[in-house]
């Protein structure tokens, strides 16, 4: 007995199903004399005399048409579209301009950087030469050599030029 009591619900939840989507569909005869349906209203241009069916809780008009349904409209809507698309190419040029800008800056500060860290470590190795310290240095072999006097006034030539190249 459930068998048949589940059969015929299932029975009546199709019905209904079906039922409920049949009250949204349009039919009516195209100009060339062919019955189109759908779920939305015909154009505008579709006579209400061409109209076979309609959705069941609609009025006897149709809908008003939608101000993009005129070529009119569609041709400013085209127009606007493409100054739509202009400004969006615009802002995206902006957009990328700024973002250079923004990466130059970062560029020009980074140099400024590693510029101003070079002229803080040559001050201190110049500091360290001229103070008399013992300079070492590892040579091709990866032995440790001290400076001699000829290598310290080397040395603290090329640290004076560092730091005139980079302080200032």
């Amino acid at each position: 007995m459930n068998l048949y009591r589940a059969a015929g619900l299932g029975l009546i939840a199709l019905t209904l199903t079906v039922a409920v989507q049949a009250q949204n569909i349009w039919k009516w005869r195209d100009a060339d004399g062919r019955v189109q349906v759908s779920d939305r209203p015909p154009a505008a241009s579709v006579p209400d005399s061409a109209i076979i069916q309609r959705p069941a809780g609609a009025n006897a008009q149709r809908p008003l048409p939608s101000v993009a349904a005129t070529p009119a409209a569609a041709a400013s809507g085209a127009q606007r579209g493409e100054t739509e698309l202009d400004a969006k190419k615009r802002k995206l040029a902006a957009e990328k301009i700024a973002a250079d800008q923004v990466a130059q800056q970062a560029a020009k500060e980074k140099q400024a950087a590693q510029k101003a860290d070079t002229c803080r470590r040559a001050r201190n190795d110049l500091a360290a030469v001229d103070g008399g310290m013992r300079i070492a240095r590892a040579n091709e072999k990866g032995e440790r050599e001290f400076l001699d006097d000829n290598g310290r006034a080397a040395e603290a030539q090329r640290l004076r030029q560092l730091v005139a190249d980079n302080c200032q």
